[in-house]
This record gives C-alpha cells, structure tokens and sequence, in this order.
C-alpha cells in the first residue's frame, strides 16, 4: 500500500473519532449502536481498513453528525481516486472496471501509453482480451463475468476512430513476446499491430529489445491529457492526479519514446516476433 494512501486513511480515521468524541461516545458504545464489532470501529479510526460510503453514512448518523455524510464520503472518493485496490473494483465484475475506462477515455483528448508486458487493451483481438482477462480472473476473486468485459473492452476500441483524438502507444518488444494466449491467438494479434503502424491521430511505436534505453522499461501507465496518469501493481490501480505525479511520468514517458522506433523498422521488430512464433 503507498505510503501517501495510508496517510490518508489514517486522516480519515482520525477525522471519524473526532466525531465519536465529538457525539459523546466510547468505541463500545458506538459499535454497538451501529451493529458493528468493536474491533471494526478500532480498526476504522486507527486507518488499518478502508471504509464503505455506507460505512461513513451509518457512522456520521450514528455519532449524531448526519451533515458530515458528504464530507466523509468526500474523502473516501479523493482516497480512491488514487488508490483503486482490484479487490474493491472487481466486486462488481470487470465489466464495470471497463465501464470505468471507457468514461475515462471519453473525457481524454490526447492519451500517451507505455505498455513492457501486454498489448495495450485499445489496440488488443477480442481473442486475446479473452485470455488476458481469463488469466486475471485466475487470481482475483471476482465475478466472472468475461464475456461482457471482452464485450465492453471492444466497445472502448471505437474511441480510436475519433480523428478529434491522439492516441500515441509505446510498446515494449517483451510484450509482442509473451504469450498470455495461444500462438494463433497472439499471431492475429500482432497483425493487428501491423494494421496501426502507419502514421496519423493513432501511432504505435515499438521499444526494441537492442534499444539504447535511456530509462529501465519499468512498469506500464497511461498519460491523459497532461492531468492523469493511471498505473498498476497486482494488488491496485492508481489513479495520479497530482501535478508533480504527471509531470515525472510525463518524463518518463519522453524517456522512453526516445528509444522507439516506427514505421518499417517497428514492423521489422514485429516480424521478428512473428518468426519466434513460427508465423
């Protein structure tokens, strides 16, 4: 869990005793008052669990502060905004996580990627969506509701016909390798890759392994209009809207462009991808 997260799930707990305190009651007296575990209320001021807007709805009407329901659930959102656990997103399935993407995408004029272990999700065959997710699903405890992810990630693609929009992918030559699918799968997928080198509001370019890499490939974000950057680790998706968060991915991002390449000497990297594949 990033440190900046904890900081501010332990603000809010300090905040949610302040009220206890505040009403004129002791942990017991509010736990019981709200149906809840004395260890949970503990838990929740001392920032060792992240409450539900429900959580902060009771807790506010419990302590006899119903008016501090938005402020409470204010800071629940700012919290999430930057630290979204997989855990809380995929309770209601990964179609909702694409729903949230799409929305994303909708508010985003120019979107710059860098992607070292899969082929971004805009650019992605529905085979291969399908066996990306299906391995996820694998280890995160979630409805599975795949055939409508696959459904709603392709949807999202319809976002690339938007002449209004860039859309600039860097793609580390490790993830035209790697097979999260079968052969064919990824074969079909690279010709699809193919299909996007030319130049216009939509540019691929490819970070070859024998590149002279000015920055280590490091770990995949997207950058949306020079105001966000979203970026993931197993357990959580983070959403960075602070200026200087932006701002060093955004050097990052220039790092790694440096070492692209485009046009036919892309295409060359992915035939040799192709031939690894026996395509």
């Amino acid at each position: 869990m990033s440190t900046d997260y904890q900081q501010a799930r332990i603000s809010l707990g300090v905040r949610l005793r302040e009220l206890r305190t505040e009403g004129g009651l002791t942990g017991r007296a509010l736990a019981a008052r709200l149906g809840w575990t004395q260890s949970k209320v503990s838990k929740l001021e001392n920032g060792k669990q992240t409450p539900t807007a429900a959580d902060l709805s009771a807790w506010a009407d419990g302590t006899g502060h119903p008016e501090c329901t938005a402020e409470l659930v204010g800071r629940l959102r700012g919290l999430e905004t930057q630290y979204r656990s997989w855990r809380r997103q995929l309770a209601g399935g990964y179609r909702a996580v694409q729903e949230a993407h799409w929305m994303q995408a909708r508010q985003t004029h120019k979107r710059r990627s860098f992607d070292p272990a899969l082929i971004p999700g805009l650019l992605q065959t529905a085979d291969y969506a399908r066996a990306v997710l299906s391995r996820y699903a694998a280890i995160h405890t979630a409805p599975r509701d795949l055939e409508a992810a696959v459904q709603a990630r392709m949807g999202r693609q319809d976002i690339l016909s938007d002449q209004s929009r860039a859309f600039h992918f860097l793609i580390w030559e490790g993830a035209l390798r790697a097979r999260p699918c079968t052969p064919p799968v990824l074969s079909a997928q690279l010709e699809r890759i193919v299909s996007q080198l030319g130049a216009g509001h939509v540019r691929v370019g490819i970070v070859p392994f024998d590149a002279d890499m000015q920055l280590p490939a490091g770990v995949g974000f997207s950058l949306h209009d020079d105001r966000l950057v979203i970026t993931e680790v197993w357990h959580a998706e983070m959403w960075l809207d602070d200026p200087e968060d932006v701002a060093l991915h955004s050097r990052a991002w220039e790092a790694l462009e440096r070492s692209a390449v485009y046009g036919p000497e892309a295409h060359r990297v992915i035939v040799r991808a192709q031939h690894a594949l026996g395509a």
